[in-house]
């Protein structure tokens, strides 16, 4: 039985060019950036050519990225920094209820240290109302940070929206875009951010590497120190080997953005109107106008999420109930919980469905198939 992963949204699969990057650059391009020799220049031209194509990918100028070890640090970079460069400003922190624990668990650290944070709700398709941003803000809000994407059901939040609001503002304003990065257009400009985090592994670059974009002037304090590398920002010798590979994966999923949401749209069609071609008891979580291409989050009626993953996993899906992050935990979904309240079924009978880089459309009508078998057999 040939196995299908669909768990792109927890991690994807490095690309073959990408691995062809990292591995000549571990040989070639070995030196430390911050050596003066002719070996330590050489890794810095070309860490400096690859930053310069990340800053691109978001309308950004190379100085205003920094790289860090993922999207986890980029997050707590933006949290904490923020939070204490600006706490004379005030302590008052906006997040949602649905972000992921990166930022989740940021919050709930600074509040043991007195910092006040409101947790806006979201509706049942996993948005937040830009007149609960309103309501929330006041004179002593110093952090807005709500994720552009969310991993779970795929919500798109309005930042667009929230960025205009908060011209008239002080707060500083940071969106994750770790699950966005890759399939939606993202230009920090028009969505008025401060600061925003990116991971690699996310589109087929290799793991522990990411970075953080912080708007020119936007103040902040490190987290780490040490040397004096990314600007004071971020000490510790910069991965060189992992920045040039990920820049790679950067330029192929620019490249291939517009092909791949038609292509993930059409794998959601096909993957839905096979379910309700087999008279499927199953609903689909989130916002079909606001949602990204690549997540399917689905509620199929009368199973149980445990046993629902394990006859999956057994038929050859890699699937998921939601964050990689919280993988074997039986607590329920945090996003769930906040979407349709605490003894909402959806939170026992719920599975996420990503796609990414290798799918095909016949590994999707035999994916949907044997979930639909699955399905049939646990609800007897």
């Amino acid at each position: 039985m040939n196995r299908i992963y669909l768990d792109h949204a927890a991690t994807s699969p490095v690309h073959p060019k990408v691995i062809e990057k990292l591995v000549i650059t571990m040989e070639q391009d070995f030196g430390n950036p911050s050596s003066i020799h002719a070996t330590g220049r050489d890794a810095r031209k070309q860490l400096d050519k690859a930053r310069d194509r990340l800053a691109a990918s978001i309308g950004a100028n190379d100085h205003e990225i920094v790289m860090t070890s993922g999207g986890t640090e980029a997050d707590n970079l933006a949290i904490f920094g923020t939070a204490y460069a600006r706490r004379k400003d005030g302590n008052h922190i906006i997040t949602s209820q649905i972000e992921h624990h990166a930022v989740l668990h940021a919050c709930e650290k600074l509040e043991k240290e007195g910092f006040d944070v409101t947790y806006l709700p979201v509706n049942e398709h996993g948005r937040i109302s830009i007149e609960d941003v309103k309501q929330a803000l006041r004179d002593d809000t110093i952090l807005v940070t709500i994720m552009l994407g969310n991993n779970e059901v795929g919500a798109i939040q309005p930042i667009r929206e929230i960025g205009e609001l908060l011209q008239e503002h002080s707060a500083t304003f940071h969106t994750d875009a770790v699950q966005a990065y890759g399939l939606l257009p993202i230009s920090v400009d028009e969505l008025k951010v401060d600061l925003l985090s990116v991971s690699s592994h996310k589109i087929n670059g290799p793991k522990g590497i990411g970075f953080m974009y912080q708007r020119k002037g936007t103040r902040l304090n490190p987290q780490t120190f040490g040397g004096q590398q990314e600007r004071k920002r971020r000490a510790g010798t910069e991965n060189v080997p992992g920045v040039l590979a990920f820049a790679e994966a950067v330029s192929i999923s620019q490249q291939t953005m517009v092909k791949k949401r038609k292509l993930y749209e059409q794998f959601k069609e096909t993957m839905v109107s096979t379910w309700t071609q087999e008279d499927l008891a199953f609903e689909v979580n989130g916002d079909e106008k606001y949602t990204l291409p690549h997540i399917l989050n689905v509620s199929f009626k009368g199973t149980d999420v445990e046993s629902l993953l394990v006859n999956l996993d057994m038929a050859g899906l890699s699937v998921s109930s939601g964050s990689a992050c919280t993988a074997g935990s039986i607590d329920p979904s945090h996003v769930l919980v906040a979407m349709f309240g605490e003894k909402a079924n959806q939170l026992r009978n719920s599975i996420r469905f990503s796609f990414g880089y290798g799918v095909t459309l016949e590994d999707i009508h035999l994916a949907a198939q044997r979930t639909t078998d699955v399905v049939k057999r646990l609800v007897k």
